[in-house]
């Protein structure tokens, strides 16, 4: 057992950072201050405020009263998502325990931080495109690329959102059509002996650039119950009717990317009472919210056909 525990020390930390690494829309993860545990264990409490404008001041008898109204709204956890993996104990020592060793690590980088991504940019791109202003279809090149972001961040700060939180999450594509554009204009100093020329574009406008693979950057998403015929692979796809994601635009206070428990658990063949294996299992039970008095802080630009 003490070996078992040993191993999990070990690698708790560096699943942990791989997670951190790996997922594009970690920046999204909620203060911890912002949300509160439920009786109910599939739920969160998240706080709301709602108040009053200024009235007319009376020299007489003063202010008019204003009322604050504070209340928590629950929201309920939708993604409860795991999967369990064994390794024998023989194979092991015969790949010098790099078969269990990467498994893990592997695991997370390749399939978990890929469908948090999917699934957390699909719905922020669901919401906003219930809201007519706050999104567009169309196909970009590199000389329209740049006014497409101009029209989102019109539109955002006619919304009144604060533009110093913004975080862009782009495809690339887009990446490739803003380091293109004539509209930008840039200037390269290559040092004498120095063949480095760097052109990445990371900033924008204060905005944050971070690029995410077409692959996981749609409008929806469908989640494989990895048991039922034709799904026993698990993991995501594009779902039939959804829409290839150009770019988003986040205010991060406007939602609230949530894990509730990321486990992982490791059973040596002397504590697996399945087979004479090494067993790792990985449990994630996540989702993310939208304040819906923060919905105008959302811009989703969708693939024209």
């Amino acid at each position: 057992m003490a070996n078992t525990i040993a191993l999990a020390m070990k690698y708790l930390p560096i699943l942990d950072e791989v997670y951190k690494q790996g997922a594009l829309s970690s920046i999204l993860d909620a203060p911890a201050d912002l949300v509160r545990e439920s009786l109910n264990s599939n739920e969160i409490l998240i706080p709301k405020m709602t108040l009053q404008g200024l009235g007319d001041y009376d020299r007489a008898v003063g202010y008019v009263a204003g009322d604050v109204t504070f209340s928590w709204q629950t929201h309920t956890f939708t993604q409860d998502r795991g999967r369990a993996f064994m390794v024998d104990a023989q194979d092991n020592l015969e790949t010098v325990e790099v078969a269990f060793g990467r498994l893990a690590g592997e695991f997370i980088r390749t399939y978990v931080n890929p469908e948090i991504d999917a699934y957390r940019f699909a719905k922020i791109a669901t919401k906003a495109l219930t809201i007519v202003a706050n999104h567009a279809h169309a196909d970009l090149a590199s000389t329209t690329a740049l006014q497409a972001f101009d029209t989102a961040l019109e539109v955002i700060e006619n919304n009144e959102v604060g533009m110093e939180n913004l975080v862009a999450f782009i495809s690339p594509t887009v990446k490739k059509y803003l380091k293109q554009s004539n509209l930008i204009s840039r200037q390269f100093i290559v040092n004498v002996g120095s063949a480095v020329v760097n052109r990445e574009i990371e900033v924008l406008d204060g905005m944050p650039l971070i690029t995410v693979p077409q692959s996981r950057f749609y409008s929806a998403v469908d989640l494989y119950d990895g048991e039922t015929a034709g799904q026993e692979a698990g993991g995501f796809i594009k779902n039939a009717s959804a829409l290839d994601l150009n770019f988003l635009i986040v205010d991060p206070n406007a939602v609230l990317g949530i894990t509730k428990t990321a486990l992982p658990r490791i059973f040596d063949p002397e504590t697996n009472q399945d087979a004479n294996a090494w067993k790792f299992d990985y449990r994630i039970y996540h989702d993310l919210f939208i304040l819906e008095n923060k919905v105008n802080g959302l811009y989703a630009h969708t693939v024209g056909e």
